[in-house]
């Protein structure tokens, strides 16, 4: 394996002089290549704002944030967009859909832009992914015509256009009822079997058990790291009674 991120001394301020509050303090951390690491602590302990800084979505104050090397920082507004759009994908808690368009269209969307397939092969593999995902047939819905879970899915399909190497997925299944969390939570782990990389913020502990490894935060730090084994399904119960135990340890 070989590093995909990696972070160092991360220091993340919003607001300026006395006003100021640090939500990322000094923070190290490492993602390897086909990994899947979940980020676990209370609210505004910083796990969502590390996700930003590890992703490029947000600038950091202090330290350094590479990807494959190439410090984000130091590429241009450009570079940085193509990074993002060619290599990472990005699933939140509510998928950002144009209401105006099908699932379809929603999905085809923002890899028009590479178009090197042509809008032809682009709707050819969006519509491949749906069926990977389980919701073929929607194709022509409206947003408003499907589940919470279904576009969950949807937006896990936009996500995979164009091939990324790791997905960053931000409590991507804090609205959805504990069945559709748990289909979304075995999608994400085939997703990761292939070959691409997660990083997951989520509350969950249940959630949290299907990542390699934990990291669990606290007032801007990362206070503890718990390693898990790939994910089989048959230790599900000790995995939970792990993780649980480790917040527990740390206070959250």
């Amino acid at each position: 394996m070989n590093k995909i991120i990696e972070g160092k001394n991360i220091v993340k301020t919003f607001g300026r002089g006395g006003e100021q509050a640090q939500a990322l303090n000094g923070v190290n951390v490492e993602i390897e290549s086909g990994e899947f690491v979940a980020v676990m602590g209370p609210s505004g302990s910083g796990k969502s704002t590390l996700l930003f800084a590890l992703s490029g979505m947000d600038g950091i104050t202090g330290g350094s944030v590479k990807f494959r090397g190439a410090e984000l920082s130091k590429l241009r507004e450009n570079e940085l967009a193509d990074v993002r759009r060619k290599k990472m994908g990005f699933i939140f808690q509510q998928p950002t859909m144009l209401k105006n368009l099908n699932i379809l269209d929603n999905i085809v969307l923002p890899a028009v832009r590479e178009n090197k397939k042509g809008k032809a092969g682009l709707t050819q593999k969006a519509k491949a992914l749906m069926n990977k995902t389980g919701i073929g047939g929607l194709e022509h819905r409206d947003t408003a015509e499907v589940s919470g879970g279904q576009l969950q899915r949807a937006g896990i399909c936009r996500a995979l256009m164009n091939d990324p190497e790791i997905l960053f997925a931000d409590e991507p299944t804090g609205a959805l009822n504990s069945k559709s969390a748990e289909e979304i939570m075995e999608l994400l782990a085939a997703i990761n079997r292939e070959g691409t990389a997660i990083l997951l913020v989520t509350h969950d502990a249940k959630v949290a058990t299907r990542a390699d490894r934990v990291l669990f935060t606290k007032d801007g730090s990362i206070v503890s790291e718990l390693p898990l084994q790939k994910w089989t399904g048959a230790d599900a119960g000790a995995r939970t009674d792990r993780v649980l135990a480790q917040m527990a340890a740390v206070g959250i």
